[in-house]
């Protein structure tokens, strides 16, 4: 899923302080954490951002959940089976799980919001997600004879939920942990799609409900009091911050006004870390910072060109300079630690010199046409942060030394994303990519020329589409590993995303939270935390 930051404005960060204090007084337990920046939308079904993402674990629960630990626990499903041939999953849910209005959550609402997003209708970014269920896929994509009445999900009773799949999946659970798997709460769907900003219309089936939604100042979540373990909830409301003035929320950690922080301003980290000890926490997380090239756009369609661009980013200097060692130097488009792979596809030439990378540069733009007299001039966009402009100017510079003029456009998180997803003309964009589960097909789908939501670029190589179906239909999981290596070398050769860094999690915890815990999914539900007053 994307990773995305906004701005929140200082007077009501002080308005929503002072309220949520009064609430202290009167013996609630809140919980100020600031958060990746605003949500799009908190539809879980037109949802792609983890800003979205954190907010979606409070506020509804799906049949598996991530504890913070990033395990997989149940969630409405109290239990579940699988058949011999790994095709058919039989969950059964919670007596006693409801909705926030109080209504019982059934195997059916599941049913209806799996086909929800699988309608082409919904336009859900997510869906092909879960192609994995048994005609998800021809429904998707308005094969002729396909209905929603195909799908493989079926509510055998109010408790049971039978899921078939046309393969055996590997990482099904994972999967339904992921927000395209959340259910939706199928008589309050439309109201709440008419008037999405009125708390009341949002029913939902997690630890918390929605109180207050203020978009560019914060969001308001309180326990929900239908939860099935609501009596285990320890923090009585939640509010998010947008956050991604990286600075300003330190200060505001510091000064004690915010618990917790999803990212932590590079060129402080040692010093916070000095200052601050153990509050500061650091982590592995699957996932991956790109640089996205528009391969249907010349010259950017020359895979040379790709390559020239790729060799001249110094990304140890990036990783150890401008992230202060937070990050790792990225080879690969599949990040380290993932699941159900062996060896990661790397770019070959991740030990030459600085000198070698630079002189090869210099010779792959030379023979697509460019030099001193003709410059390789590129439009550079990207979503506002400290740390995305500190490296979009050293890649700048670093491009500078082969004859490339770099332009910057710089905007808020939602303006730069909204314009990639609905296809707007690009030369070069920033994008991150955060494992939705752990296994390489979570990143290696990216590139495949029909996922239309996620395919910014517009990348296309029939060899490597049918790679990617061959590693879908094989049962064997080594088999299948060595399929998907192979669609991994075909992209780390051709660079149509160029990957400069691996992210870890990155948190400033206050010694007030209990239970945090860092995790390669980087979830951090709340209801699984404490907070002293």
């Amino acid at each position: 899923m994307l990773d995305v930051t906004r701005r929140t404005a200082p007077l009501a960060f002080a308005a929503i302080l002072a309220a949520t204090r009064a609430d202290a007084v009167q013996g609630r337990i809140v919980f100020h954490r600031g958060n990746d920046g605003d949500p799009e939308t908190l539809d879980p079904h037109k949802t792609s951002t983890v800003a979205e993402a954190h907010l979606l674990r409070d506020l509804r629960e799906g049949l598996v959940i991530h504890n913070t630990k990033g395990e997989v626990v149940p969630g409405v499903a109290e239990s579940w089976t699988m058949s011999p041939n790994g095709k058919l999953w039989r969950f059964t849910l919670r007596a006693n799980a409801k909705w926030s209005n109080g209504d019982p959550v059934r195997a059916a609402d599941f049913v209806y919001s799996f086909r929800r997003i699988i309608n082409p209708e919904t336009g859900a970014r997510y869906a092909n997600l879960l192609y994995p269920i048994r005609n998800a896929e021809p429904i998707h994509k308005a094969t002729a004879g396909s209905t929603l009445d195909d799908l493989g999900v079926v509510a055998s009773g109010d408790r049971t939920l039978e899921i078939t799949l046309e393969r055996p999946t590997p990482y099904l659970l994972e999967l339904l942990t992921h927000q395209s798997a959340l259910p939706v709460h199928p008589a309050s769907t439309a109201k709440a799609a008419q008037e999405p900003r009125r708390p009341e219309n949002w029913i939902t089936n997690g630890a918390y409900l929605l109180k207050e939604f203020a978009p560019n100042s914060h969001i308001r979540l309180d326990r929900n009091p239908h939860f099935h373990d609501a009596a285990n909830v320890k923090i009585d409301t939640v509010v998010f911050y947008p956050a991604p003035d990286l600075v300003a929320a330190a200060r505001r950690f510091q000064a004690g006004e915010l618990h917790l922080t999803t990212d932590i301003p590079a060129d402080q980290f040692k010093q916070l870390r000095q200052k601050l000890g153990d509050q500061v926490r650091i982590g592995p997380y699957l996932a991956t910072y790109f640089l996205i090239l528009n391969s249907a756009k010349p010259p950017f369609d020359d895979a040379r060109v790709r390559r020239a661009l790729s060799l001249q980013i110094d990304r140890e200097f990036i990783a150890d300079r401008i992230w202060g060692g937070t990050m790792l130097p990225a080879y690969g488009v599949v990040p380290p630690h993932i699941g159900n792979y062996g060896e990661r596809a790397e770019l070959d030439f991740r030990y030459n010199s600085v000198l070698e990378r630079e002189e090869e540069a210099k010779r792959l733009l030379a023979s697509a046409g460019f030099g001193n007299r003709i410059p390789l001039r590129i439009e550079f966009r990207f979503n506002t942060t400290d740390n995305n402009r500190h490296t979009a100017e050293a890649i700048a510079e670093q491009w500078h030394a082969i004859g490339v003029e770099t332009r910057f456009v710089e905007t808020d998180f939602r303006t730069h994303f909204a314009y990639l997803r609905e296809g707007g003309d690009f030369d070069v964009a920033r994008y991150g990519w955060i494992g939705d589960y752990s296994d390489p097909q979570n990143f290696l789908f990216l590139f495949q020329s029909d996922n239309a939501g996620f395919n910014i670029g517009k990348y296309s190589n029939p060899q490597f589409d049918a790679l990617m179906k061959l590693a879908a239909d094989e049962l064997d999981i080594a088999k299948r590993a060595v399929i998907l290596r192979e669609a991994d070398s075909i992209v780390i050769t051709e660079e149509p995303w160029i990957p400069v860094l691996h992210y870890s999690t990155k948190n400033l915890v206050s010694p007030k939270l209990t239970g945090f815990e860092s995790n390669l999914r980087g979830a951090i539900p709340t209801r699984f935390l404490s907070l002293q007053a």
